[in-house]
């Protein structure tokens, strides 16, 4: 009998971590019963309730499992190190907000069984917030543009993998894994399907992205996979260097021609100041993002330290 693994992060969600659970085991029990199955949870160190509940599902179901991290590892990490714990013959991640919806799980299971073993799940609409759903779309154009690897639009890195892309993520050695340029970098290679899906509304709770969660991400895309920031700044900086040295030779002219006639003053050389230190400014602080990408990945710490493990047995947590 194969096994299907459901890995779940969480993070401060006590009002949705229950019903996912049942959500998920009825789907299982209801439309995939020939098949066994694994519900994996990685808590990133929640304060609201949400590991003494997990305890709890653990408690009576040995078949749900539960990763409690030592502190909040983001976005990124926590997922990707959940993925790399599952020990099914393929694994669905998906949000425990209930945006991503359980019902679309069998249709991603028989896309796997005609033979795909990455199935990625695309936004076609979303009924979240309009405004955020179009800056991620312009975001989603600009990155794909933009990199040499093909991005996926609207890809959240809910979806399927088998368990032989699993073992590819368990050898990337990544300690600062972005998911969603792994499968669009590897995943056609392993015949990768794209099912379209209309995301939900949050079931309760609120949303824990906010303005910085949401540039580390869009920072760590840029910086992983685009070389276009650092190729700008080198065009820039030799287009701005050049007209400044045709303007100084023309100035230095005109001064040595006596040309009393012009009375600009001081402005001038202040905005170009201004302007160019502005320039600087930004790209310094562009090139600072790849030397802390550069960095993290050279310092080489874990993607997640665990505080503890629920209902994995020995074998398992010897991973």
């Amino acid at each position: 009998m194969k096994t299907i693994s459901i890995m779940i992060p969480c993070y401060n969600e006590i009002d949705n971590v229950e019903a996912m659970a049942d959500a998920v085991r009825a789907m299982l029990k209801k439309d995939l019963s020939s098949y066994d199955y694994e519900l994996v949870f990685i808590d990133n160190a929640s304060t609201d309730g949400t590991r003494e509940k997990l305890e709890e599902i653990c408690a009576k179901d040995k078949k749900v499992k539960a990763i409690f991290n030592v502190t909040n590892f983001g976005q990124f990490n926590s997922p990707f190190h959940g993925l790399c714990q599952t020990t099914g013959d393929c694994t669905v991640s998906m949000c425990c907000d209930f945006q991503d919806p359980v019902e679309l799980v069998p249709q991603l299971v028989a896309e796997w069984e005609k033979g795909h073993k990455v199935v990625s799940c695309i936004k076609s609409s979303s009924k979240e917030n309009p405004l955020i759903y179009l800056f991620r779309t312009i975001y989603y154009k600009m990155i794909k543009n933009m990199s040499d690897v093909k991005m996926i639009e609207h890809f959240t890195g809910f979806g399927l993998y088998d368990r032989s892309f699993i073992r590819l993520l368990r050898e990337l050695d990544d300690p600062i894994p972005f998911l969603r340029g792994i499968v669009a970098e590897y995943g056609g290679g392993f015949n990768m399907k794209e099912v379209h899906y209309e995301q939900a509304k949050r079931r309760a709770g609120k949303t824990h992205n906010n303005f910085y969660s949401l540039y580390d991400a869009a920072m760590l895309s840029f910086t992983s996979y685009t070389k276009v920031g650092l190729r700008l700044a080198t065009f820039l900086g030799f287009f701005t260097s050049a007209v400044s040295f045709v303007i100084a030779i023309v100035y230095l002219i005109l001064k040595l021609l006596h040309w009393n006639s012009m009375r600009m003053g001081m402005a001038p050389v202040v905005l170009g100041v201004f302007l160019l230190g502005g320039i600087q400014i930004f790209f310094i602080g562009l090139i600072g993002e790849y030397i802390l990408n550069i960095n993290t990945r050279v310092i080489h710490r874990p993607v997640v330290v665990e505080e503890r493990r629920i209902n994995f047995d020995e074998a398992e947590d010897g991973k």
